[in-house]
């Protein structure tokens, strides 16, 4: 008898996982289809997003040449990030609830006696910057305690094509 209830027990798990694995399958064709629209400047720049919060499409109204290119610039930016920050925040909606369904399910660690949590060991992954590259925020710790820089680069010289005689 004690078989018998391993093997519907395996069975069920089993059932279980397919299952997960379906609505997991589902959520993520659900996500690649996200999209979402920013505007910045009164709406005359006003850009889209995919799901993975990548420029698909910029468009500008009429009265676009009012701005200087700097301002337009600008307004790019704002509205590329504004709308990669709603379509994280449809993610984060739409996989909620399959979050949720595996914070409630014991961890293997549980189960295990003396398995450690490797959960909890994976470091957090730092926020990229979304200021431009030469920005205040992007100085690293050891640029700001004055760590050595490379002393001993070479300059590039002007190149003439392949057939330049530094080949």
């Amino acid at each position: 008898m004690p078989n018998n209830d391993a093997e519907a027990t395996a069975a069920s798990l089993l059932a279980d996982f397919r299952g997960r694995m379906s609505a997991l399958a589902l959520a993520q064709q659900r996500r690649a289809q996200l999209t979402a629209v920013a505007s910045a400047r009164g709406k005359r720049v006003k850009a889209t997003v995919n799901a993975d919060g990548v420029l698909i499409d910029l468009k500008f109204a009429p009265s676009i040449d009012e701005l200087r290119p700097d301002e337009i610039a600008k307004a790019v930016v704002a509205a590329t990030q504004e709308a990669a920050a709603e379509v994280a925040r449809k993610a984060r909606e739409l996989v909620a609830p399959l979050l949720d369904e595996r914070a409630r399910l014991p961890k293997f660690a549980e189960m295990v006696d003396g398995m450690p949590d490797f959960a909890a060991e994976i470091p957090a992954a730092p926020a990229a910057p979304t200021t431009p590259p030469h920005a205040a925020d992007r100085i690293t710790a050891a640029e700001r305690a004055g760590a050595p820089g490379f002393t001993d680069v070479e300059e590039p010289r002007p190149s003439h094509g392949v057939t330049d005689s530094g080949w």
